[in-house]
Order: structure tokens, then C-alpha cells, then sequence
């Protein structure tokens, strides 16, 4: 067996997820990347225990993160949204301010599978990012449906557990 398929096999079988809108105009009504990130990840019997919508504001989302980090029913936390480069657009800067390990492999392959499956030569403009805070997986990727759909359906739906197992490992 390979030793990616054993740690597969020993990882949780669902984890608790905590899934972040960052919008300065998105309300719960309009907020398709939102919705459809809850969607995906409770299809694949993961947990939403909790959902919000934030402004992309660089103090506000580390507050977020921090509380988020704290709190023991949250061990994953999403983010859409804010991760462009535009002078508004801060969920990049907060999450990587914070990030203890950072997982490169994830705004990589998030380009790489954007660049050769959706928008092409724009995917240079994705800031996706992914880490730990404390014992917390944290993402996060762009605000569109498009974005939400490839970064859940290609990378986080499959790995989340593994990714999960591997926070936990003692050695």
C-alpha cells in the first residue's frame, strides 16, 4: 500500500469546517461562492459548523482566524474571496500573516489546474493560499463559483482528511 493511501485510511472521517465570505457587498442571498462551498463540503460528509460573511478588511480577518483558531468545533476554516490585487483585496496578507506551516503545494496546483482548465494565462492573478494556524487547516481562494467549485471538487474535498490526519500525527 502506498503510504499516501495508509494515511488516507487512518484519517478522520469527517472534519468540522467553518466557511468565510469575504465581501464588502456580498449578503447571505447573493453570495453564490458561499453557498456553493458549504454545498461541496457537506456533500462529501464534511461538517459546516459555522458561516459567515466578513469585509475584506485585514485586522477583522485575523481576528477571525484567531478566534477561529481557538475554538475547538472549528478544525478547518475556508475562505473565498479577497484574494485578488487590487488595494481593497487583504485575505491573502492576513492568512499568510498568520500561517505557522504553509502548504505551497495548494496555491500551486489551485494555478496550475486554473491556468490549464479554466481561465488560462489569468490564473497569474490567483493568491491562493493554504497552512496551519495552531491545530487549524486554513484555505483560501478566490471569490468566484468557478474558483470555489475547482479548489473544492480538485484539491480540498479530496485531501481535507489527510490534511486533518497529518495536523493530528503525534510523530
Amino acid at each position: 500500500m502506498r503510504s499516501v493511501d495508509e494515511h488516507r485510511s487512518q484519517a478522520p472521517d469527517t472534519v468540522s469546517c467553518m466557511v468565510v465570505t469575504v465581501s464588502d457587498t456580498r449578503t447571505p442571498e447573493t453570495d453564490a461562492g458561499g453557498k456553493l462551498m458549504k454545498s461541496l463540503l457537506e456533500d462529501a460528509g464534511y461538517r459546516v459548523v459555522r458561516y459567515e460573511i466578513v469585509k475584506d478588511d485585514y485586522e477583522g480577518i485575523r481576528e477571525l482566524i484567531h478566534e477561529a483558531a481557538g475554538n475547538p468545533e472549528v478544525e478547518a476554516v475556508l475562505f473565498t474571496g479577497g484574494t485578488g490585487i487590487s488595494p481593497r483585496d487583504t485575505t491573502y496578507e492576513a492568512v499568510a500573516s498568520l500561517l505557522d506551516k504553509q502548504l505551497p503545494g495548494f496555491g500551486e496546483i489551485f494555478r496550475y489546474l486554473s491556468f490549464t482548465e479554466d481561465i488560462g494565462p489569468a490564473a497569474i492573478l490567483s493568491r491562493a493560499i493554504a497552512g496551519t494556524v495552531g491545530g487549524t487547516a486554513v484555505f483560501s481562494i478566490p471569490g468566484s463559483t468557478g474558483a470555489v467549485k475547482l479548489a473544492l471538487e480538485r484539491i480540498i474535498v479530496p485531501e481535507l482528511r489527510h490534511v486533518m490526519r497529518e495536523i493530528y500525527k503525534k510523530n
